[in-house]
């Protein structure tokens, strides 16, 4: 199993899981010391970890990593396209004012490129370089990380970032209409708010928390464990039967305001 994004977060909580239900892994990521700790750590529980310095935006470093996990491990079951950066700023602050940071006139062909690139492209490089081994071996998985934001809209969350996660969601779908004949399976995990490191720790800050509190019918932030569940089924024989989908992991946030 190759897991992008795998030092921190949702990308190292499944691979904990997965190190601990017996996959060989191959874990990326851009952060070499973070890295290495992970490797590590999941070294000393006994599990096959092997690591590659990469970032998921450079495709052709990515090609060759894909390339360098087959021949360890003899073939790659499973993808997990999971790197990402913070969303940015929203055209409103959370105490609910406008925020010219934000403000969709003010958005500059830098941030615009980066948050496609990092989210949209590297998807689609990660699908490729996993499509040329998978049809050679008769199938897989592909697991892409998506979010709720590509199913609603957000004040907080930057627009290039919304844009991205929306583009995902219709990669995830055409790609396992193509893709079924070959018995690979592209699904998607659809988080709300989990509270990591990304975007520099914004989502581990008391407002950003005390908002979703509020906001989020099960009352608290998600936290990368919770992730757990749905990695080892989007990977499993369990899901042999599923294409195509997106499951949201959010907390009832998209249901809208609970008592």
């Amino acid at each position: 199993m190759k897991i992008g994004g795998a030092a921190s977060g949702i990308g190292l909580a499944c691979a904990r899981v997965m190190a601990a239900n017996g996959a060989r892994l191959t874990l990326l990521d851009c952060d070499e010391a973070s890295l290495a700790a992970a490797i590590k750590e999941l070294t000393a529980t006994g599990a096959e970890v092997r690591g590659d310095i990469v970032d998921v935006t450079d495709r052709d470093r990515l090609d060759r990593s894909f390339d360098r996990a087959a021949r360890a491990h003899g073939r790659i079951d499973v993808a997990f396209a999971n790197a990402g950066i913070g969303g940015g700023p929203g055209f409103l602050s959370m105490d609910g004012q406008r925020n010219p940071a934000g403000a969709i006139e003010d958005i500059g062909p830098e941030r615009w490129n980066t948050m496609l690139d990092t989210h949209l492209l590297s998807a689609l490089w990660t699908i490729q370089a996993a499509v040329r081994q998978m049809k050679l071996q008769g199938g897989g998985r592909i697991i892409v990380t998506t979010s709720i934001a590509a199913i609603k809209t957000e004040t907080h969350v930057g627009l290039p970032y919304m844009v991205a996660k929306s583009g995902l969601v219709h990669l995830v779908k055409q790609a396992a209409l193509e893709l079924a004949r070959y018995n690979i399976l592209v699904n998607a995990i659809a988080p709300g708010p989990f509270a990591t490191n990304i975007g520099g720790g914004r989502m581990l800050e008391d407002a950003m928390q005390n908002h979703h509190r509020r906001v989020t019918p099960l009352r608290r932030m998600a936290k990368p464990n919770d992730i757990m569940g749905l990695a080892p089924f989007l990977a499993s024989p369990a899901s042999s039967f599923v294409t195509g989908t997106q499951i949201v992991i959010d907390g009832g946030a998209t249901l809208g305001f609970a008592d």
